[in-house]
């Protein structure tokens, strides 16, 4: 048997007893905790992207400086001595369960996907430490330096396009968290994350076939989900020109994700057959449970059950016009036809369905236990989304060469089509009403020039560039008589607008010591706000051109403590500005008030510092202890207009997150890989001018969808050389969905709740050229919410064929 080092063993003992000790804490309501916290060093098995390699014999460290933008040779190196950690492709392909391009962030630390199924198009939202599932702008989301996060709202509905980038084709992926870098913009107060795909350097081929299934949802009946996916790659590399084509299909059936419900409160006492003097219909089949305030109600229906086709196409063009020079030009299409779908729950003692429209009407009176309700078109919603989404993005970036590399770049995110039909019947002789939200000509586009100088003789490398962001937002809402395929009519409601953010940063990385690493670096942003429309029915708004500055400093420190440590410090300033449907996408009241739009809001500031010890052993082995710090002012959330009566995108004076995080890998065995992490972060509204229902409720509460606790755990074990199995835990403790904390119950519809899953996964490599894998996510259904219901015990296989 083999004998371990004390080191790895320490180190083992270690990570395995702080998530024993987070789990415990957690369950047993602790709420405080030393503020400690932790990441991988460079060296582990979820690591950073490596920093640049020192000239042959010298003895200089690089003190955990890396590249924000992976290993990838055309990317240009923005060091900073702070928490990076990633994946190659290689290790996402052998230890996860990766159906989606943000599997591949699974095991990462305090990183949450709100992933609600294969596929899932419109609400998969980054959270990362001191951000919830609900604040999508507080990270960003990059692939090849294209930026994916879709930066037009914040929240659920704005998640990154993860569709334009597919699993088999990542080459790495790499995260950074919080602020540092005086490259990116406030949004990246949270995390950047950044995927390297693949380029050939010879001629290669490559598809995959993948199926899931999963067996019985959660309320969603006795019926299965299953999802099929197929996709082929090929590309080459001759001479100066190398390209790569990709195509994907996804074609996937999620499980119900709302659920129509009545309070028993609100019940009508029946009398003879009838509520309030209308002759209702007994009815059996209602789900009895608790809100998430603990209030008892009645689940009548469920809804929101996608059948959806995605389409996906990248093909990607690079010449090498000289030596370390490269241009690239990359086009992404994704297409998506969804079909949502809902079902009542009701049958009437013949064994009939009872919805809405049973009586011929729009509306249904029904009687459950001895109480009546009446059923609405809102319980039942059926949707018909067909969207189409083009990228286009154009790069020229000249490798470091005598100490100079430079980088211009530009990219076009497009809704060329962006078509969503929903079914609303207002009156009875439109039974099959709806309406269309058309989204068309709503998109984004970047360009950026960056460049990296090396002083001859220098210690300092200094980073500069020029970026230009502009959003625009067109959203038309025309009323429908038939919502499936009738043609647009009057239209209802409009909303327009665009916002800019022009930037300029420079930054430096200056080795003053043999054991030091300083950086120092500042980002100016002037942002803008124009063309702002809100119209609904006759009231329009037209909102006024709005202009501000910023300025936000960064700065990092690390030092070289022995052969094996490192100490590193990290603080910087982000301002993230309100997106373009925070000003203006709302509506009007009967009084013809602006309601749900805030074209005054101020734009987040945000100061986040960290500490953190890094421990690199032999091999794989590392430890990783992250204190951090978060302060935020006006940070933006919906709440209660007290002047309006709707809830509206508000700013809150104060939120504070701190906390520790641990990160580490240790090699038990020769081919038996531990990697795990532990997060605590205790973040708080310290200041809320608003309120969520009554003054100062909000107060001293926590913030929404952070939880105290989070842990991840994942094995490997390289059972032979052509099989490897692995085995993935993920836990997330108690959190709330609301300002004022008044949901504890997590465990329901609209709520959200604490979360311990396992997943397992085995990948035969049968020969060169073929690859089997299967694996269970969720493998203990463990039946967990987000609002919406995450995924049950879901089943994966796959086949993969490389050339």
């Amino acid at each position: 048997m083999h004998s371990l080092p004390r080191a790895r063993v320490c180190a083992l003992t270690v990570l395995a007893s702080l998530i024993a000790t987070a789990y415990a804490a957690d369950e047993a309501g602790t709420t405080s905790a030393s503020p400690a916290t932790a990441s991988s060093p460079s060296s582990a098995g979820i690591a950073a992207a490596p920093a640049d390699a020192p000239s042959p014999g010298s003895t200089t460290r690089t003190l955990g400086v890396v590249r924000v933008d992976g290993a990838a040779a055309t990317s240009l190196p923005s060091r900073i001595p702070t928490t990076m950690e990633g994946l190659t492709g290689e290790q996402i392909a052998r230890d996860v369960n990766a159906t989606d391009a943000e599997d591949a962030l699974k095991y990462l630390p305090s990183l949450l996907v709100r992933k609600r199924y294969i596929g899932d198009y419109n609400h998969a939202v980054l959270s990362t430490r001191a951000s919830g599932t609900g604040n999508s702008a507080r990270s960003l989301v990059y692939a090849d330096g294209i930026l994916l996060s879709n930066l037009l709202g914040n929240g659920a509905t704005y998640a990154p396009r993860w569709g334009l980038v597919s699993p088999e084709e990542i080459s790495r992926v790499d995260v950074m968290y919080g602020p540092f870098s005086a490259a990116y913009s406030g949004n990246a107060v949270g995390a950047v994350v950044d995927f390297q795909t693949r380029m050939p350097t010879r001629f290669e081929a490559h598809a995959r076939v993948g199926y899931s299934q999963q067996p019985k949802a959660f309320l969603g009946g006795d019926r299965h989900y299953d999802a099929k996916q197929a996709s082929a790659s090929i590309g080459s590399a001759e001479g100066a020109f190398s390209w790569w084509l990709n195509v994907g299909r996804t074609d996937s059936e999620g499980p119900p994700q709302t659920f129509a419900n009545r309070l028993i409160s609100s019940g009508a006492p029946a009398v003879d057959g009838k509520v309030g003097g209308v002759t209702a219909i007994p009815v059996t089949g209602a789900v009895q449970a608790l809100n998430r305030s603990n209030q008892p109600w009645v689940l009548v229906g469920s809804g929101t059950q996608y059948d959806t086709v995605q389409d996906q196409a990248k093909v990607k063009f690079a010449v090498d016009l000289d030596p370390g020079l490269r241009a690239l030009y990359v086009f992404g299409l994704w297409s998506n036809r969804s079909d949502g779908n809902s079902r009542s729950f009701l049958t009437d003692a013949m064994g009939q369905t009872i919805d809405h429209r049973t009586s011929g009407g729009l509306s249904q009176p029904v009687i459950i236990d001895g109480k009546g309700y009446t059923l609405g078109a809102g319980d039942f919603p059926r949707t018909r989304d067909e969207l189409e989404h083009r990228m286009h993005a154009l790069s020229l970036k000249r490798r470091v060469r005598d100490g100079l590399g430079w980088e211009l770049s530009g990219s076009l995110y497009d809704y060329q089509s962006d078509r969503s039909r929903a079914y609303a019947p207002t009156v009875a002789k439109l039974p099959d009403a709806g309406r269309l939200t058309d989204q068309g000509g709503t998109g984004w586009t970047t360009l950026a020039a960056k460049t990296t100088w090396t002083p001859g003789g220098s210690d300092h490398t200094i980073d500069a560039g020029l970026s230009q962001d502009r959003y625009r937002l067109r959203t038309r809402v025309y009323a429908l008589d038939d919502w499936r395929r009738g043609a647009p009519g009057a239209q209802t409601s409009r909303f327009d607008g665009d916002t800019q953010l022009q930037a300029a940063f420079a930054q430096d990385a200056w080795a003053f010591a043999p054991d030091w690493s300083a950086v120092l670096g500042l980002r100016g942003e002037r942002w803008q706000a124009f063309d702002g429309i809100t119209q609904s029915g006759v009231n329009t708004l037209l909102h006024p051109r709005r202009a501000q500055t910023a300025w936000s400093p960064k700065a990092a420190l690390s030092y070289g403590l022995g052969e094996h440590w490192v100490l590193k410090a990290s603080t910087g300033r982000a301002v993230r500005f309100p997106t373009v449907s925070e000003l203006y996408q709302g509506g009007f009241n009967a009084k013809g008030e602006a309601i749900n739009n805030n074209p005054d809001l101020k734009p987040e500031r945000s100061w986040t510092s960290e500490l953190s010890a890094e421990w690199t052993g032999a091999g794989r082995d590392g430890l990783r202890i992250t204190l951090f710090h978060e302060d935020s002012r006006d940070a933006l959330y919906a709440q209660l207009n007290v002047a309006t009566n709707a809830n509206t995108v508000q700013n809150i004076d104060h939120i504070r997150t701190r906390g520790v995080e641990l990160s580490g890998t240790a090699a038990v065995l020769p081919r038996w890989t531990v990697t795990g992490s532990v997060t605590f972060a205790d973040s708080v509204i310290l200041a809320n001018a608003g309120y969520a229902t009554v003054p100062g409720d909000t107060v001293g509460k926590w913030q929404p969808r952070v939880p105290r606790w989070r842990a991840t755990l994942l094995t490997q074990w390289q059972a032979t050389e052509a099989l490897n199995l692995s085995l993935g835990a993920r836990y997330s403790g108690k959190q709330f969905s609301t300002l004022d904390n008044s949901d504890p119950n997590g465990f329901a519809y609209m709520s959200a709740s604490k979360y311990f899953t396992v997943d397992a996964r085995a990948q035969w490599k049968v020969d060169r050229q073929w690859t089997v894998a299967a694996g269970i996510d969720n493998l203990n259904n463990y039946q967990y919410w987000n609002f919406h219901p995450y995924p049950g015990r879901t089943f994966q296989v796959e086949v993969r064929w490389d050339y």
